[in-house]
C-alpha cells in the first residue's frame, strides 16, 4: 500500500474520531477547514490554484468556507473516497507523488495538534518512503537558507539538502525530518553546527 492512500485512510479514521472543531497544526484551521481543503484540491480544480496563488485565494476561501460548512460526515467522506475518476489526482503514480507527503503531513498536523501527542511507532516502509520524499522537497523548503544544511537520520545516513557556509546538521527520523521541513515546529529533531546558523535554519521560512 503506498503512503497517499494509507495516510488518506489513516486520516479520514482521526477526522471521524475528533470531530469537526479541533485544532490543527496549520495556524487559523479547525479540522474542518483541513478537510474542506483536501477535497477542494482535489475535487475543485478551479479553485485549487488559489492555495498557492494569492491573486486567486479569495475565490478558493469561498468555496473551502462552503465545503467546511456541510455536514461533517459527508466532508470526511469526501476526504475518504478521494477525487472522481476524471480528476488528475486519480492517477496512481501521481497521487503518490503529490498526496503522499500532504496527506502524511496533514495527518500529523491534526495527530500533533492534540495534547500530549507522541511520534507514531517506527514503520521501515513507511521510513523509507518519508526519506526519500524528505530528499525531494527539502531541496525546495531550505531554498532560502543563508546556511548549509544536511538531513541525517539516528543511523547515520545523511543528504545534503542546500549547500553553503558554516553548515547546520539536523538530525531526526524520517518523519521527523519531513515535518521540520515542511514547516512546522512540532518535530523531534536536533541540530548540530554553529549557535548562529542554527538559529538561521530555525528561524527561516521553510516549506514548499
Amino acid at each position: 500500500m503506498g503512503l497517499a492512500v494509507a495516510e488518506r485512510r489513516e486520516l479520514s479514521d482521526l477526522f471521524a474520531e475528533v470531530g469537526p472543531d479541533q485544532p490543527t497544526l496549520c495556524e487559523g484551521w479547525q479540522t474542518r477547514d483541513l478537510a474542506a481543503h483536501l477535497v477542494i484540491r482535489e475535487r475543485r480544480l478551479d479553485a485549487a490554484p488559489g492555495i498557492m496563488l494569492a491573486a486567486l485565494s479569495g475565490h478558493t476561501k469561498n468555496v473551502q468556507d462552503r465545503y467546511a460548512a456541510k455536514p461533517w460526515e459527508e466532508l470526511v467522506a469526501l476526504v475518504r473516497t478521494g477525487p472522481g475518476a476524471l480528476s488528475p489526482y486519480a492517477i496512481p503514480g501521481l497521487s503518490e507523488l503529490t498526496n503522499g507527503g500532504e496527506y502524511f503531513v496533514h495527518h500529523e498536523d491534526v495527530r500533533r495538534a492534540q495534547p500530549n501527542w507522541e511520534p507514531r511507532p517506527a514503520d521501515p516502509v513507511r521510513d523509507e518512503m518519508l526519506w526519500k520524499m524528505v530528499g525531494r522537497t527539502a531541496k525546495l523548503a531550505y531554498r532560502r537558507s543563508p546556511v548549509g544544511v544536511r538531513l541525517r537520520r539516528p543511523d547515520g545516513t545523511s543528504m545534503v539538502v542546500k549547500t553553503g557556509p558554516a553548515p547546520v546538521t539536523i538530525v531526526g527520523e524520517p518523519a521527523e525530518l519531513v515535518m521540520f521541513s515542511f514547516g512546522r515546529s512540532a518535530a523531534r529533531v536536533t541540530f548540530e553546527g554553529e549557535t548562529a546558523s542554527i538559529s538561521a535554519v530555525q528561524d527561516l521560512k521553510r516549506g514548499m
